[in-house]
């Protein structure tokens, strides 16, 4: 199965083991066990997919960087690359010869156990009905490329006729991999700034410059249980993440300067994962199940902190509630707690949209297109960046259980629309 993931990947991003004690060679070094950097993410501008000596150079400072934060005692579960805008350098997507290139991308990223996103294909507000068919085609033929398409931007509000070609392509995917899988590598992106360092969402607008995605989950635990109002909490929390995070932008801001690159921030997003739940950490404030009353302003009143850090931002910066990637979130989905409207509601004060979700297999492209508009309105309402990544699962219907071979993904129950 085609997961989108090396498997260096996969070991390195669900880790449970020691988290770098010692520098090589240097003697010991204290662990950072309260966070963990989730991606360093390189930017691309390339002139074609198959022009691969950028690639190699934007790989070889990630090595670099990679092992500096480490030597500093902090895990880096991946590195990636992410290019501009597909239709920037290879304005013919739909041409064979375009598949074929990025083809020999994806070859570069699996032999090197990294992954790429190729940014966003559609940026117009046009109905592309080819989309569908060539995603499809996409995910089949390659493993480790991510990509995207624009519905919302900030010259153009929503992208009515985008809107389509963004649910033929999730249609189209989940009839081409087994249980719809291939939908983890593709999403619709609405007010998505360049520099985003997570996937799929990732596009850049200028190469040699890199930014930073986190996995910090278990911080906000431990913050929640020492504080339990809101105002200390924000405070606390505050303190906390800048305490954590201004060591890794100092060291980020310096390995741009020994390499003539661009540092452009890190994305303050507490990206969850299999052992570092975020529903746990909102339920520890709470004191409440995920998706009772308070949860909504528990959202709030972290993104509220996450985006007022005195440091160096980009990306999404807010909560992350993806309901397959969190133990705990899915085990709230399964017991009914929370459905597509709440997760819509949370977005409108954190988040970063609708993000695994899992639909029922007849879910129609009707249906699809209609549920990215609304993701799609709210950033347009808000001024914020959002995106769906929908997984409607062949063969399954609203509250029946569903199970993944890939190891980014838990076991749930499909949601009804």
């Amino acid at each position: 199965m085609k997961s989108g993931l090396s498997r260096r990947e996969f070991a390195g991003l669900f880790s449970l083991g020691a988290i770098w004690p010692f520098a090589r060679g240097q003697g010991a070094v204290e662990a950072h066990t309260d966070f963990r950097i989730r991606t360093i993410t390189a930017g691309l501008h390339l002139q074609s997919a198959s022009q691969l000596e950028q690639a190699k150079s934007a790989l070889a400072f990630l090595h670099r960087a990679r092992e500096s934060f480490e030597a500093d005692g902090y895990q880096v579960q991946t590195i990636r690359l992410a290019t501009q805008p597909l239709g920037e350098y290879l304005p013919q997507w739909t041409e064979p010869a375009t598949l074929k290139g990025l083809k020999v991308l994806d070859q570069f990223a699996r032999d090197n156990d990294i992954v790429c996103s190729i940014g966003p294909v559609i940026t117009d507000d046009r109905y592309h009905p080819e989309f569908g068919s060539w995603a499809a085609e996409l995910v089949q033929q390659t493993s480790n490329i991510s990509f995207s398409c624009q519905v919302a931007s900030v010259d153009a509000g929503v992208h009515i006729h985008a809107l389509r070609s963004a649910a033929d392509a999730i249609h189209a995917i989940t009839r081409a991999t087994p249980t719809g899988e291939g939908n983890f590598r593709f999403a619709a992106t609405a007010f998505i700034p360049p520099g985003t360092p997570f996937f799929p969402a990732a596009y850049f607008d200028q190469g040699n410059s890199f930014t930073i995605g986190l996995e910090s989950p278990a911080l906000l635990t431990e913050v929640f249980r020492e504080n339990r109002e809101f105002d200390e909490v924000r405070q606390r929390l505050g303190e906390r993440m800048e305490a954590a995070l201004s060591p890794v932008a100092r060291r980020a801001q310096a390995l741009a300067d020994s390499a003539g690159w661009r540092y452009l921030g890190i994305d303050t997003s507490p990206a969850p994962g299999l052992d570092a739940s975020i529903g746990q950490a909102i339920e520890t404030l709470t004191n409440a199940p995920f998706g009772s009353p308070s949860t909504l302003a528990a959202c709030a009143a972290i993104t509220d902190v996450l985006k007022g850090l005195r440091i160096r931002s980009c990306g999404y910066c807010g909560l992350m509630l993806p309901v397959l990637e969190d133990p705990v979130l899915a085990q709230r989905a399964a017991e009914g707690r929370y459905g597509i409207t709440e997760l819509l509601l949370y977005s409108s004060v954190c988040g970063t949209g609708l993000d695994v979700v899992p639909l029922p297999g007849d879910t129609s492209v009707y249906e699809l297109a209609a549920i990215i508009a609304d993701v799609a309105a709210l950033a347009t309402k808000y001024r914020k960046p959002l995106s769906a990544r929908l997984f409607p699962i062949p063969g399954k219907r609203a509250g029946e259980r569903v199970s993944f071979e890939n190891p980014h993904l838990t076991q749930s129950i499909v949601m009804p629309l």
